[in-house]
Formats: C-alpha cells, sequence, structure tokens
C-alpha cells in the first residue's frame, strides 16, 4: 500500500480535516489544527506530504520519527499538530485496512466507555449556573468553566469575588456530587492564583485548569501545597519532553494533552504512560471536531489512568457549524448517563460525511481568539 495524496480542508467554525488517500482505495482521516493557527498548520502538513507520499502508510512509528527528526528544528505548536493529525489519519488507515478499531491495535480496550463532560459559560463567565443544571438534566455528571476574565499580576479582591460567586452558583445548582472544572485559562499569574487556590478550596472542585501557564511550571511548587484540588495542565505542551518535567516534579495531578496538538494518538499514548508511571490521571484536551474526538476515544480506551473526556458539543465557539454536523455516523458519539461509549467501527470509528467537509470547506474559516487589553491598556491574557 502506497500514499498517494494528502488533501486539507479548512472547515468552520474553526477546525482543519486531512484526508490521506492510498492506491488500495483505502482512506483515513486526521484533524490537523491549532486553533487560531489552522492555516500554519496546513502548510506545514503540505510541507510533511512531501516525505509521505509513495510510502507505505502502514509504518506509522517511523514515520512519525522521521517527521519529528528528521527536519533537524523540531516541536511546537504548528509541527505538532500538522504531525498529529497526519498520525491520526495513518492509524485510521491501519485499522480500516485490518478491519478493526484504532485501540484494538493499540493493545485492546481496558474499557468500553468514558466519563464526558459539559462547557459552561463562554470566556466572560456569567450565568453559568443556568447552564450547568442544563447539562446535568442532558446526563452529564461533569462541567467545566472558565474562572475568571483578565487578570492583572495583582488585582482587586472584587474579581476573585466574582470568580467565587460564579463557582458557588454552579455548586449550589448541580448539588454536591456533579464535578465542576474550573479552568484559570492561564489567564492568572502567581500572587493572584495563591489567592483563588485558597478561597475555591470549600467548593470542592474537579480539578483547577492551568492555574498559571504552563511555562511557570516552577510556581506549582507553591500552590499546589495551598489545596486539595487537583492541579490540571497540558493542553500547550506538545511532546513527552514538554511533560517530562511537569511529571517528573510531581506537582500535577492531571494531565491534558491533546491529540490534535501533542503529536497524535502515537505521541498523546506514550505521554499517558509517562503520566500513569507517576500516578497521574490522564483528561485529553478536546474542544475541537469530530475526527479529534473520535481519535481521542481511541486513546481513552487503552489508557488505565484516562478518568474524564472534555467533548466540544455545543461549546460556545461552535456557532457555524457543531461537532456531530461532519459525520454519517453521529449516532457514534450518543452520551447516556453523563458518558460515551468508545467508538468500535474500524480505524477510528466514524464515518466522515466527505461532501459536506468539501461543501463547508468552501467557506473555510479565519477563527482567531480574542485579544484582551487591562484597564491600563496593556496586553492582557486570554
Amino acid at each position: 500500500m502506497k500514499i498517494t495524496r494528502l488533501t486539507t480542508y479548512i472547515v468552520p467554525p474553526r477546525w482543519c480535516f486531512l484526508k490521506i488517500e492510498t492506491d488500495e482505495g483505502i482512506s483515513g482521516w486526521g484533524e490537523p489544527v491549532l486553533e487560531g493557527r489552522a492555516h500554519a498548520v496546513a502548510a506545514m502538513v503540505d510541507e510533511l506530504a512531501d516525505y509521505l507520499v509513495g510510502k507505505d502508510p502502514r509504518h506509522i512509528e517511523d514515520h512519525w520519527t522521521v517527521m519529528y527528526r528528521g527536519g533537524f528544528y523540531r516541536g511546537g505548536g504548528i509541527h505538532m499538530s500538522a504531525l498529529a493529525g497526519i498520525d491520526q489519519a495513518l492509524w485510521d488507515i491501519k485499522g480500516k485496512a485490518l478491519g478493526v478499531p484504532v485501540s484494538e491495535l493499540l493493545g485492546g480496550s481496558v474499557r468500553d466507555r468514558i466519563r464526558v463532560y459539559s462547557w459552561i459559560g463562554g470566556d466572560r463567565p456569567s450565568e453559568t449556573a443556568a447552564a450547568a443544571k442544563a447539562a446535568v438534566a442532558r446526563g452529564f455528571t461533569a462541567v467545566k468553566m472558565n474562572g475568571t476574565e483578565e487578570m492583572q499580576f495583582v488585582d482587586s479582591f472584587d474579581k476573585v469575588e466574582r470568580c467565587l460567586a460564579n463557582v458557588a452558583a454552579v455548586r449550589d445548582a448541580v448539588g454536591p456530587n456533579v464535578g465542576i472544572g474550573v479552568d484559570f485559562h492561564g489567564r492568572v499569574h502567581k500572587p493572584m492564583a495563591k489567592v483563588l487556590f485558597k478561597e475555591l478550596e470549600p467548593y470542592r472542585l474537579m480539578f483547577i485548569e492551568e492555574p498559571v501557564l504552563s511555562e511557570h511550571h516552577e510556581a506549582l511548587k507553591e500552590l499546589a501545597h495551598l489545596s486539595s484540588t487537583p492541579i490540571a495542565l497540558g493542553e500547550r505542551l506538545y511532546s513527552r519532553w514538554d511533560f517530562k518535567r511537569i511529571l517528573s516534579e510531581g506537582y500535577v495531578d492531571i494531565i491534558q494533552p491533546d491529540p490534535s496538538h501533542a503529536g497524535g494518538i502515537t505521541e498523546t499514548r506514550k505521554i499517558a504512560a509517562m503520566a500513569e508511571a507517576y500516578d497521574v490521571a490522564l483528561a485529553l484536551h478536546c474542544p475541537l471536531g469530530p475526527i479529534a474526538l473520535a481519535a481521542n476515544l481511541q486513546i481513552d480506551a487503552g489508557c488505565y489512568n484516562a478518568f474524564i473526556q472534555e467533548q466540544s458539543l455545543g461549546i460556545h465557539y461552535n456557532q457555524a457549524n457543531d461537532l456531530l454536523d461532519y459525520v454519517c455516523n453521529p449516532e457514534v458519539f450518543a452520551y447516556q448517563d453523563g458518558m460515551v461509549t468508545i467508538p468500535t467501527g474500524p480505524g477510528l470509528g466514524i464515518e466522515v460525511n466527505e461532501a459536506y467537509v468539501k461543501e463547508r470547506a468552501s467557506e473555510g474559516h479565519r477563527w482567531r481568539n480574542p485579544v484582551w487589553r487591562h484597564g491600563d491598556g496593556s496586553f492582557a491574557e486570554w
């Protein structure tokens, strides 16, 4: 079998899909995207295609190694996201060629379904209690919300109180046994993170996500001792080498690599195994499309430390299109009792609606995250 073509499709709301074709008529799909940098990732896929065309798609580990190491410069969001989508598509081809789900090729499943959580609230959290109550009514047993808006290095306490009021309202709305993740989104600097950690302790959160930016990992040493709430981090880390120090220093309880950013199925599974060795949980990051979610679930199937899965159905970013629009078998993502079943069809287990992908790619997108500023005019982390 030989790879004949790689084609990328920039589709609304903010995604990029990849189709890899072969001379035996078997095609695979992946989702190589970095939110806000979709066109740059597509260009990187095109560069990597020079190496792949004419190769046997089944030699996944070797292709991954060459695409990562063979260009001399390596790593980072653009390179690793392009590599991720290609890797997903290669696994999809291999599974389809053998008539088995990718999870079977990775050693088989340790679970047949996994808990999922629903996003509530947007970039500026408000009215989150009603959204949380609605999510629980739909069967979700866990929700995630943004904790704060922009926050200065040292800020006034009214912003802390606003965060606490939102979290308290959600806890009151859903009761004591629904998991609540609070995402600081890297918006909070260490001085204010210390304040928030202590103040949020009474709400018994499922986790606090990105309490500081990943590059400030040394701050976690101070934060970890301020609260019993688990610390989650990792959507902006792209390889096992990025995660190595985070894991070895022991201050993170949950890692959140994104299989569309962190080198695909091949690399993310290695990162998950590293985390298991440190008794760290896995909650894969996935506010993306259906191909990405399918790849996530194939990884979740075989990772003992996976405990919950992010998914984007109804997320505030999905305005022009939503998660299920691009698949012919949306029932594969049917949520029940706050969980989703691992797809068992060949490859990634989904059937992409290629005609609709092409139709929406004719519109495309130029999604960019907002640029925020503080009251003094200086840049604020979004």
